[in-house]
């Protein structure tokens, strides 16, 4: 078996938002092993705890109390020079908002991570890469158009792309298809399905919806600040 990509190790978060207010126990003893190829979902309800946990594998929060081991490295001991720099080789995120500027067109929006990355890019072999996976999205016609100018649907799959650019070890994805139509969203699920089932993409998505979830190798549930195999 493959060593983990992730590894939380009873990992607490609380949040006080003044002295003396009270203590917010947002995720409580959380133990999680993500392993390469997985496909998770993690549900809930709203104010669960859900998007804690994934800005913490993220590395966009840390821990009050527990460890987290992400890609054999402990997060809680880098400074935000490194942390940047694992995010850019090891991660890729997708948000509810596909987050593209209005000013690019679909292929500058995809490329944007490459030149936003700490290594000297190969930006020829990075365009033909980006070329290639609107094509495999269906994107191939769309490359030189303006967010404004796509369907809700398509800018989303053109930040799916944007979070794969790089070939992460790892895609976050919080609430991907939650601004979607129905149609659109089982598209962007059988996507990010299609990716895996092609490219060995891991993925942890956290999401309020049950298709979107059923087409995931594996449901995990978050109840009061825990986790809980569905």
């Amino acid at each position: 078996m493959s060593a983990p990509i992730a590894i939380l190790t009873n990992v607490s978060r609380d949040f006080q938002s003044a002295p003396g207010a009270p203590v917010q126990h947002v995720l409580k003893d959380v133990s999680l092993t993500i392993l390469p190829g997985e496909t998770i979902a993690v549900t809930g309800p709203s104010g669960c705890g859900k998007s804690t946990l994934l800005n913490i594998l993220g590395t966009l929060d840390q821990p009050t109390a527990g460890t987290v081991s992400l890609f054999d490295q402990n997060p809680a001991t880098m400074d935000e020079s490194s942390l940047s720099r694992l995010r850019a080789r090891h991660l890729g995120f997708i948000f509810q908002s596909h987050h593209l500027l209005p000013h690019l067109s679909a292929i500058e929006n995809v490329l944007l991570p490459m030149l936003a990355g700490h290594d000297a890019p190969d930006l020829p072999a990075a365009r033909a890469r980006a070329t290639d996976l609107l094509a495999r999205v269906g994107l191939a016609d769309h490359l030189s158009k303006f967010p404004a100018q796509l369907s809700g649907g398509e800018r989303q799959r053109v930040a799916v792309v944007r979070a794969l650019i790089r070939q992460p070890g790892l895609i976050l994805a919080d609430e991907p298809t939650g601004a979607l139509d129905r149609a659109s969203a089982l598209e962007i699920g059988r996507l990010l399905a299609d990716l895996n089932g092609i490219d060995s993409v891991t993925l942890l998505v956290v999401t309020h919806s049950r298709e979107l979830a059923g087409q995931l190798g594996r449901i995990v549930e978050m109840r009061d600040g825990q986790l809980v195999e569905a």
